[in-house]
């Protein structure tokens, strides 16, 4: 399969500016911890009630804080069938608005960094494209345009920015319908314009990894949102091949019995690619079936890896796989459902290339679940990562419900306490933002309360560059119940946030602001007073921290 890269004329378009003065939230501000433990140290799960550290803290300096915590805190977005956002389709542009609001300031409120947002969820997308129709899951049907002009996309990038929270675009690389899906084809869409590389599978439609040009389409969609949107990251799901479904009653939902390892799967429904599996043979083709399934995907991979990258050296590529290895890989005591024989996914060759900047293994499973035990899976990861890439794990956050399967919110948490134990980590992600959204049985506090109790830093991604930012300009006065911060970057590279660490009495407290926030106030409180010291850093697209500047002292 050969790929190759679209050549159209780019066309940027800058994100919007937060207001001017605006005030440090308490919440976002607490006494910042050490660097994480050394890799191998046994896993501290909390106790229900107990705080999650992100490590032990260091020990007090009047003079100097401690380094930034690190930690990418994401919660991914669906658009597919409603899940997240919009609540339902065809709100009208202030509904949307007022719930994607909502999304973000609740991330804000949680010291989350990140969200993931579904922009692509069928071949079809929540942004103006000449590529691909706008998505009925907005606009309630395929190809209709909202019926005021807007862009949802950055809407969602100004306003995340806005909040010092990175947006990653999440592409659906290769389905072409969704079994929910209601509204006929537009003619703008893959199945209407190259029907022939479009196939049914079951109550979707899919597009054929073994076609060129399907796979040539999503990387040409990938790259002009790429060129076109100030996003921080490309971030692609688990489906590469479908999820194998019954052959005799092709319902949906197949995730579910790959989540329950596999039980109850009866013969599988054959994916219809027989037509270019003959053309890979009749061109001379050597591999097996199943290996030619692999090398499609992997070409895929490699492509979207150098494609990013060539455009914009700081947008962070990530993948989220299904969370079960090899089969002839997998720890003793591991079993379940193969995403390399079955989505025809190597993630372990990607790891191995460097060909993505962030895993995030979907590890659904609770810890105390032997044959998919979170931790040994979560290991298994990171022993394959020998390019020092970010392991990032996917969280089961949406699993907190009222099913037979449900899980306590201690779960998530004593999750994020697992991970805090293995050096390379520093990072998860919640599927979905739904359950933090609706606070289900509490979840949302707890987080707040044990493991998110002050803001983070998104960890840094050396190989994609290292070059440190300027310090930052800056002053304080006293004005009014706080003090009066003014930061501007030094010249030269960009700067995305600052870093601001006050000292109250003898506890260091530490905040981000975006650096579209030039004026803020660090408020006085009733127990520390008011500020007795400031440093600031500034911090660049891919996480590297500037020298440090006193402000006062």
């Amino acid at each position: 399969m050969v790929l190759v890269f679209n050549a159209k004329k780019r066309l940027t378009l800058s994100a919007g500016v937060a207001g001017a003065l605006a005030v440090l939230l308490d919440g976002c501000s607490s006494t910042p911890t050490a660097p994480a433990p050394e890799a191998g140290a046994a896993p501290r799960p909390a106790a229900p009630g107990a705080t999650v550290p992100m490590a032990p803290p260091a020990p007090f300096d009047m003079h100097q804080p401690p380094p930034a915590p690190r930690e990418f805190r994401a919660a991914w977005v669906s658009t597919v069938a409603n899940i997240d956002w919009p609540s339902r389709n065809n709100l009208t542009i202030a509904k949307q608005q007022a719930e994607a609001l909502a999304i973000l300031d609740r991330a804000q409120a949680l010291n989350l960094n990140a969200i993931v947002l579904q922009v692509r969820p069928s071949a079809d997308a929540i942004y103006p494209s000449e590529l691909e129709p706008w998505s009925e899951f907005l606009t309630g049907q395929q190809g209709r345009a909202p019926a005021t002009a807007w862009d949802p996309l950055q809407f969602w990038i100004e306003q995340a920015h806005a909040r010092g929270l990175q947006l990653h675009a999440w592409f659906n690389p290769y389905r072409a319908r969704h079994a929910t899906a209601k509204s006929p084809l537009a003619r703008s869409h893959i199945g209407s314009t190259h029907p022939e590389v479009v196939k049914p599978y079951g109550r979707y439609l899919w597009m054929d990894p073994g076609e060129a040009a399907a796979s040539q389409h999503t990387l040409d969609v990938v790259l002009d949102v790429v060129r076109r949107y100030d996003i921080d990251g490309v971030h692609i799901d688990d489906y590469f091949y479908p999820y194998p479904i019954d052959a005799s009653a092709a319902t949906a939902g197949p995730e579910g019995v790959a989540l329950d390892a596999g039980v109850g799967q009866k013969q599988e429904l054959e994916f219809p690619d027989q037509a270019s599996w003959q053309h890979y043979l009749l061109g001379g083709g050597t591999l097996d079936r199943a290996g030619w399934r692999r090398q499609n995907v992997n070409s895929l991979i490699e492509a979207l890896y150098l494609g990013i990258h060539k455009e914009k050296s700081w947008v962070r590529f990530g993948i989220s796989p299904f969370g079960i290895g090899r089969p002839d890989r997998r720890p003793p005591g591991i079993v379940g459902f193969s995403q390399y024989d079955k989505l025809y996914a190597d993630a372990e060759l990607w790891l191995a290339n460097g060909w993505l900047d962030y895993l995030a293994p979907q590890l659904y499973w609770p810890v105390a679940q032997a044959p998919q035990a979170f931790d040994v899976l979560l290991d298994y990861w990171l022993a394959q990562n020998t390019r020092a890439r970010h392991v990032w794990p996917g969280l089961y956050t949406s699993r907190i419900d009222n099913s037979a399967k449900a899980f306590a919110p201690e779960e998530i948490v004593k999750q994020i306490g697992v991970t805090r134990t293995r050096a390379g980590v520093q990072g998860h992600l919640h599927f979905s933002i739904a359950a933090l959204m609706e606070n289900r049985k509490g979840i949302a506090d707890q987080l707040k309360a044990q493991a998110y109790q002050t803001a983070a830093l998104a960890p840094a991604s050396p190989w994609l560059g290292s070059d440190l930012p300027p310090a930052p300009a800056a002053s304080a006065r006293r004005e009014g119940n706080g003090v009066a911060l003014r930061l501007s970057a030094g010249a030269g590279k960009p700067v995305a946030h600052y870093a601001i660490w006050s000292r109250y009495g003898s506890e260091w407290r530490f905040a981000l602001a975006p650096a579209s926030r030039p004026v803020l106030l660090l408020p006085d409180d009733a127990a520390g007073g008011s500020a007795q010291a400031v440093v600031v850093s500034a911090v660049d697209r891919l996480g590297n921290e500037s020298e440090r500047v006193s402000v006062m002292r």
